[in-house]
């Protein structure tokens, strides 16, 4: 069931959404050649702490509970890589994913850095991605179905070269961060008749392309959490929560 959000509720979560563009600022300023993903974690679980916020992701279950506030993942490693010890290197490009809970409201995002400077096939990688979820954020206001929305975003990864990965979708987000209904960014025949949904004010959704240099395929690391490209291309991912108005999409992770 999907629960469409009033502009009260939607003024809470943009508070929780400032909270996690303010994670991303901070990592934005540490990001470089040589430091390790968990100082950028730990800075960030602490911007969460002295706000008082739950970080989401912390504790959330798997083969182990995911001991960390943020999700950091390197170069072919897509999604729910664990911070610690790795030192991020000249050349990496470095995904953080990272939410918040805040006065009962949750807010989500993610952001692919640069670390110095990367080849011409990250930088072309990392354009593509956030094109994809900047198209999101023009047609929500504009399209009736979200298929429609997630074709034109498929469309900009695949004429580029590049794969959507497929069997990873963003989410609706509320008081919890993962919350009915499934958003793909791809469309498909199956979705068009099972999980299509309208686009009407008051939703408030995390959206959050996923796209491989090569083919989508992934493995799951030992660690029960860290998935990466098995043929070891390189991945980008970016994500914003956004609420749908009447006057159009408000980025609740986003500057204003």
């Amino acid at each position: 069931m999907i629960t469409l959000r009033s502009k009260r509720e939607i003024e809470k979560m943009h508070l929780a959404g400032q909270l996690v563009r303010q994670a991303h600022q901070r990592v934005a300023e540490l990001v470089k050649p040589g430091i390790t993903t968990a100082v950028l974690d730990q800075a960030v679980d602490d911007l969460f702490s002295d706000a008082g916020a739950i970080p989401l992701f912390k504790g959330v279950p798997g083969k182990i509970p995911f001991p960390a506030a943020t999700c950091i993942s390197v170069n072919d490693e897509v999604v729910h890589g664990i911070p610690g010890k790795r030192i991020l290197r000249e050349g990496d490009i470095v995904s953080v994913d990272t939410g918040a809970k805040i006065g009962g409201w949750c807010g989500d995002s993610a952001w692919t850095y640069a670390v110095g400077e990367i080849s011409d096939e990250a930088k072309k990688l990392m354009q593509v991605t956030e094109r994809a979820l900047q198209i999101a954020i023009e047609l929500l206001p504009v399209k009736k179905r979200w298929s429609q929305v997630a074709k034109e975003m498929q469309s900009e990864v695949e004429s580029a070269g590049f794969s959507v990965i497929t069997t990873l979708v963003g989410h609706g987000i509320g008081t919890t961060m993962h919350e009915e209904p499934q958003v793909p960014n791809y469309d498909s025949r199956e979705f068009r008749q099972k999980g299509d949904f309208d686009l009407r004010p008051g939703l408030v959704l995390a959206v959050e392309p996923m796209v491989a240099v090569g083919r989508e395929d992934l493995y799951l690391h030992g660690d029960g959490w860290t998935l990466s490209t098995k043929d070891r291309s390189l991945t980008a991912h970016f994500e914003h929560t956004l609420a749908l108005t009447t006057s159009g999409v408000r980025i609740l992770t986003g500057e204003g």
